[in-house]
């Protein structure tokens, strides 16, 4: 019975008993990363840590300065523009507001078409008066031709 007992608790141990096999994997895991890294983390945060402190100490009053100096301007420029840009929108909307622009370019364009049939339809009358006239004028001298024929 005693070796049965002892057979179970090596199955035990064998199937649920995970420690030598993570203690293994987690020396493994820790030597890997130990000697592949060599501290490269740790010395990019002192680099980083030195950079914040230089921008800190020498950067952080050029730059208060640099704001104190240029930024009431900017401030000034961008209202300036913002005025210009709303100036140039309400414009814009009275432009488009306004009816009777439109309503007179209308008008204007009905006038000239009815200027142009107008004068499309002067022309084409001269054009037969001319031709009218041409006729008339063809068979005068014709006739005046026929009658000096005959006088001699």
């Amino acid at each position: 019975m005693a070796a049965i007992v002892k057979d179970a608790g090596e199955i035990w141990t064998r199937l649920f008993d995970h420690r030598p096999y993570l203690s293994g994997e987690i020396k493994f895991f820790l030597r890997e990363f130990e000697e592949k890294r060599q501290d490269r983390e740790v010395e990019r945060l002192f680099v980083v840590l030195e950079r914040v402190t230089e921008i800190r100490d020498t950067q952080l009053d050029r730059l208060k300065h640099t704001g104190e100096t240029y930024l009431p301007t900017l401030i000034t420029n961008l209202d300036a523009a913002l005025n210009m840009c709303n100036r140039m929108i309400k414009s814009e909307e009275e432009h488009l507001a306004d009816n009777s622009l439109e309503a007179k370019r209308a008008l204007r364009k009905a006038d000239w078409q009815n200027f142009i049939s107008d004068m499309a339809g002067r022309c084409s009358k001269v054009d037969s008066t001319f031709q009218e006239k041409e006729g008339e004028l063809r068979e005068f001298y014709e006739d005046l031709e026929a009658k000096l024929h005959i006088v001699k």
